[in-house]
């Protein structure tokens, strides 16, 4: 068993601790077997991103994806300002 020292925000750490006593138990370990799980997680996350393999051409793979938009991308993009422009009316990020 290896030891790992992480800084986390005081906040996080403190959720943290909560669910994981939560989840195992409020004895010894719950946070251990906790990050664990989190770490497994986020390791196999990694390894099923960095497996993933680019398309050859790109940009035919996003045409194919976008086949079925019928506006222009310059209608796009006017489209995307007007949502950007109504999000920051309305205190949404």
């Amino acid at each position: 068993m290896g030891e790992l020292k992480i800084y986390l925000p005081e906040d996080l750490k403190r959720e943290f601790k909560k669910r994981a006593m939560e989840a195992f138990g409020y004895g010894r370990g719950s946070i251990s077997k906790a990050a664990e799980e989190a770490i497994h997680r986020w390791v196999s996350e990694r390894e099923r991103i960095m497996e993933a393999t680019p398309p050859e051409d790109p940009v035919r793979a996003l045409r194919g994806m976008l086949s079925h938009v019928e506006e222009s991308s310059v209608e796009l993009q006017h489209e995307a300002g007007r949502m950007r422009a109504e999000r920051a009316r309305s205190g949404c990020s």
